[in-house]
């Protein structure tokens, strides 16, 4: 029997112990950077160690200051993330910013890759007249606001207004609509800051006007959001018989005589049904009340004072839409006043540029192909990667990061033997944070702020934890640990 011919060397390969980990850091702390650690830690082929990098001292990014406070069962993700956090390849690093703190120069030193994954933090604007009025506001302002973010201006939002407009239809507009029409009593029991919580006690907010420019097939918040809306005990949602008299027989099929009709989700038609039950329903004279204007867009806020005080907002005219033939939005010239003290536009989210990385200007996010950013030529940059909103823009929902961090993370691991060859001796992080005098915190840090928000629903008798409140209150329970 012939002995088997010797294993070419090249063709051995060395046990993962012995190469060096393949060091990535992730930009970003939300579901995206979190779920792009998990898929590199997950896997056994390449070794990795993952750096977590974010301004803030907090991790979990969109879950912590962009679910609302009221969603403690979207919240519970945030057990999963911190699992991830806590695994021994993975390090939190808070309170350093990528583009001021540390340039893409600093880490092409310290690290073999970075994956972007800094979500779309700004909003979009309506782009119409009156727009920055004392009183017309970003719904992404009332979020950081009711979920405590640092950069949080405390004394903004007063809520002195008896009628809002709300801008927009997916779910982000919905929860905004919600914390409105809720009482302070049903909000006690969340983490909402007790500051929100004091002046949402005092709001005198009666009626919510939420605008959406399309009809009720087409709006973007799913059935969980709506039911959640239509749910709430003291408040009459009134949805006009009109404008959802659609016959669900013929919604989804070439029968449809209208093009809004033709081609519709099956999340769509369950939205439909529950709107049609609701418009079936008479208004109770409830304390509170909602008014869903479908086909309706904001055409200018209007503004006024009395004598000697600065212009705020006291009025939106809308102007009424359909779809033509080609599906197309149209204006119908059909106008009206609504008079309303605050307008709130969520209208969408977008990136913002982050510093030596290309960007897409037109989408607000980072051109890629399969999660390799792009240049301006179309070529993939060496050991740039990004994922999450600022890959795709600001669409799906927490669990849709995971599958699209996945992706990104292949790419990664495919290109790993060229990521070494350009890196061949990273230095250690610390070392470049030394060199600039950056203080940072760490996951333990976090895990302070943790308890001190504990200790502060304990002291208040409120719920499990209520969040600090700003920088100073970071700083503080940081300091005392």
């Amino acid at each position: 029997m012939a002995s088997p011919e010797p294993e070419h060397p090249s063709s051995k390969q060395p046990a993962a112990e012995d190469v060096t980990p393949l060091r990535v850091a992730v930009i970003g702390s939300g579901p995206a950077g979190v779920y792009a650690a998990d898929a590199l830690i997950r896997q056994r082929r390449v070794p990795v160690r993952v750096d977590i990098m974010d301004r803030l001292p907090t991790p979990y990014g969109l879950v912590r200051y962009g679910v609302a406070p009221d969603h403690t069962k979207i919240k519970g993700v945030a057990l999963t993330l911190r699992r991830i956090l806590e695994h021994p390849h993975v390090r939190f690093v808070g309170g350093v910013e990528f583009g001021t703190d540390l340039t893409r120069a600093d880490l092409a030193r310290t690290h073999h890759a970075v994956v972007y994954a800094t979500g779309a933090s700004v909003d979009r604007r309506m782009g119409i007249p009156g727009e920055d009025l004392p009183g017309s506001l970003a719904a992404t302002d009332f979020v950081n606001w009711y979920c405590g973010h640092p950069d949080n201006e405390w004394d903004r939002f007063a809520l002195d207004a008896e009628e809002v407009a709300v801008v927009g239809a997916g779910n982000v507009a919905l929860d905004v609509v919600r914390i409105l029409a809720k009482t302070a009593n049903e909000l006690r029991h969340t983490d909402i800051p007790q500051a929100a919580l004091e002046v949402l006690a005092e709001s005198r907010v009666r009626t919510v006007h939420v605008l959406a420019r399309r009809g009720p097939l087409q709006a973007k918040f799913t059935a969980p959001e709506l039911r959640d809306l239509l749910a709430l005990p003291g408040v009459d949602v009134v949805v006009r018989p009109d404008q959802v008299d659609i016959d669900p027989t013929v919604v989804g099929t070439d029968s449809a005589g209208r093009p809004e009709l033709r081609e519709v989700s099956r999340a769509a038609r369950t939205n439909l049904r529950l709107l049609r039950e609701q418009a079936e329903r008479a208004p109770e004279g409830r304390p509170r009340r909602v008014e869903l204007h479908f086909w309706t867009r904001p055409e200018e806020i209007l503004g006024g004072a009395a004598e000697g005080e600065a212009a705020r907002v006291e009025g939106l005219r809308v102007e009424h839409t359909r779809l033509d033939a080609d599906g197309r939005l149209k204006g119908t010239g059909e106008h009206s006043v609504l008079d309303v003290g605050m307008v709130l536009r969520s209208v969408g989210y977008a990136g913002v540029p982050l510093a030596g990385v290309p960007f897409d200007r037109g989408g607000h996010t980072v051109p890629h192909e399969a999660g390799r950013v792009l240049d301006a030529e179309g070529r993939a940059v060496p050991g740039d990667y990004v994922a999450g909103w600022i890959k795709r823009g600001a669409t799906g929902v927490i669990g849709t990061n995971k599958s699209d961090a996945a992706g990104t993370v292949r790419a990664l691991l495919e290109d790993a033997p060229r990521l070494r060859e350009a890196v061949p001796k990273p230095v250690e992080l610390e070392r470049v944070l030394d060199e600039r005098g950056l203080a940072h915190s760490d996951y333990e840090g976090w895990l302070r702020i943790d308890t001190a928000e504990a200790g502060h629903a304990e002291d208040l008798g409120r719920g499990e934890r209520v969040k600090l409140r700003g920088w100073d209150a970071y700083r503080k329970a940081l300091e005392e640990g």
